[in-house]
C-alpha cells in the first residue's frame, strides 16, 4: 500500500481548472462511461487480428499494444483532433470543426478503422443531441438540419460531412460546450479508449478481469502523459506510428471468424 500511495502523489492533473464543477464532471463520466450507447463493444480496433496471428497472447503483450496505440497510434491521433475540435468548438468556429473531422477521416489507415470512429461518432452524436442538447445547445448539426444558427453548423447550411463524424470530434465539441477543462476531456478520452481495448482482450480470452485492472492500473502514467502532450503538442507533429496495429486492422478485414467489427 505504501508504493501505491507513493506513486500516486507524483501524477499531476493535467486538467486546466483548479476544481471541477460538479455537473461537467458528471456529463463527462456520462459521456464516458460503457452505458453511453455509442457501440465501443463491438470494436477491437485490430486486436482480434493480433490475437489471432499470437502477436497479443498474454496480459504483458497486451498492455504492450494498448499501450502504443494509445501513445504512438490511433489514440495520439484523436487526442490532437479532440483538442483542435474543442478549441473550435469553444470559439464558435464551425469551419475549423469541419476541418478537424476531414483530417480525422482521412487518417484512418483501413476501412474497418475508419467504420469505427464514424459509426462511434455518430451514435454519440445522436444520443447526445437525444438526451444533453437542451442545456448545452452548442454541437454539430443533425444531417440537413437547416434552422439553428451558423455558428451551429460544419459550413453554412450545409449537412453532414459524407465521411461522418469521428468520435474525437462529436465528443471533443460536446466537452467544450459543457465546460468541462480540455485536460480532463482529453484524459478520460484516452483512459475510456484503453479500457475500450482492455475489455476486448478480456473477451478474446488474453486475460481474465483482474489482470484486466492491472493493465489499466499500470497504464495509469503513460495515458496522463499522452493526455499532457496532446494538449500541448504543435499541429505539425501530428501522425501516428503503430504499423504493426494498422496492418492488423488490414488483415481483419478478411479474417474468418470475427468476434468484433475491427
Amino acid at each position: 500500500m505504501p508504493v501505491c500511495r507513493t506513486a500516486m502523489t507524483t501524477i499531476t492533473d493535467p486538467g486546466t481548472d483548479p476544481g471541477t464543477n460538479p455537473g461537467t464532471l458528471y456529463r463527462l463520466l456520462a459521456w464516458l462511461s460503457p452505458g453511453f450507447p455509442t457501440g465501443a463493444f463491438s470494436y477491437s480496433h485490430g486486436l482480434e487480428a493480433a490475437v489471432e496471428s499470437g502477436a497479443v497472447h498474454d496480459r504483458m503483450t497486451l498492455q504492450a499494444w494498448i499501450t502504443a496505440i494509445v501513445t504512438q497510434g490511433s489514440g495520439r491521433t484523436d487526442a490532437d483532433i479532440l483538442r483542435d475540435a474543442f478549441r473550435a468548438a469553444a470559439r464558435g468556429d464551425a469551419a475549423a470543426v469541419a476541418d478537424a473531422n476531414a483530417r480525422a477521416a482521412a487518417f484512418r489507415p483501413s476501412g474497418e478503422l475508419a467504420l469505427e470512429t464514424s459509426q462511434q461518432g455518430g451514435a454519440f452524436l445522436a444520443t447526445y443531441r437525444a438526451a444533453w442538447d437542451a442545456p448545452h445547445p452548442y454541437l454539430l448539426p443533425a444531417c440537413g438540419e437547416t434552422e439553428r444558427p451558423v455558428a451551429q453548423r460544419w459550413e453554412g447550411e450545409g449537412p453532414l460531412p459524407s465521411t461522418g463524424v469521428c468520435h474525437a470530434v462529436a465528443f471533443g465539441a460536446a466537452a467544450a460546450g459543457a465546460g468541462v477543462a480540455l485536460g480532463d476531456a482529453l484524459l478520460g478520452y484516452l483512459q475510456a479508449f484503453a479500457a475500450n481495448l482492455m475489455s476486448a482482450g478480456l473477451r478474446l480470452g488474453v486475460v481474465g478481469q483482474t489482470n484486466g485492472q492491472r493493465i489499466l492500473a499500470a497504464l495509469e502514467p503513460a495515458i496522463i502523459a499522452a493526455a499532457q502532450a496532446a494538449s500541448t503538442r504543435h499541429p505539425a507533429d501530428f501522425g501516428s506510428a503503430t504499423f504493426a496495429a494498422d496492418l492488423a486492422s488490414t488483415a481483419h478485414e478478411t479474417q474468418y471468424t470475427r468476434l468484433f467489427r475491427s
